[in-house]
């Protein structure tokens, strides 16, 4: 199955973690769009003006970190899963996190999956490609664009 033109959104504030999600990203050879919000404020207002334009394909994918500056990851989060144009969106929580309060919230708020962030480069890449290949290549997206 081909994954080219697949558009991720990543909601991160780390410019170190960007860019090393890109790069993780880019090993992979498929050709994906990677779209950059750096605080919830900013992701949210990207998200809510895609309803506004009538050509504009939502993403196929959002990797969401929980702390965020503006507005935390756990408020982006409520706001996509409780508005009909953005709930259908897979959402995967990607944070240093591994407070169980933080898991347990993030599942009540309909996240599609957490995943706690590695600090060994080697294991970042091997999480960031194993996500790709499972939500964009494994996984039955429901199609969402106009």
């Amino acid at each position: 199955m081909a994954t080219d033109g697949k558009t991720i959104f990543l909601v991160e504030d780390n410019r170190g973690d960007i860019r090393l999600i890109q790069e993780a990203l880019k090993t992979t050879g498929a050709q994906h769009q990677v779209v950059v919000a750096r605080d919830g404020v900013e992701a949210m207002t990207y998200l809510r003006s895609l309803s506004q334009t009538p050509q504009a394909v939502p993403p196929d994918l959002i990797l969401l970190d929980l702390n965020l500056p503006k507005k935390d990851g756990r408020e982006v989060l409520a706001e996509i899963k409780a508005d009909p144009a953005l709930m259908h969106i897979p959402v995967i929580v990607l944070t240093t996190s591994q407070n169980e309060e933080d898991i347990a919230h993030s599942y009540d708020l309909h996240v599609n999956c957490y995943i706690a962030k590695s600090r060994n480069l080697k294991d970042l890449f091997k999480i960031v490609r194993g996500i790709e290949e499972f939500w964009l290549e494994t996984a039955t997206l429901p199609s969402i664009g106009p």
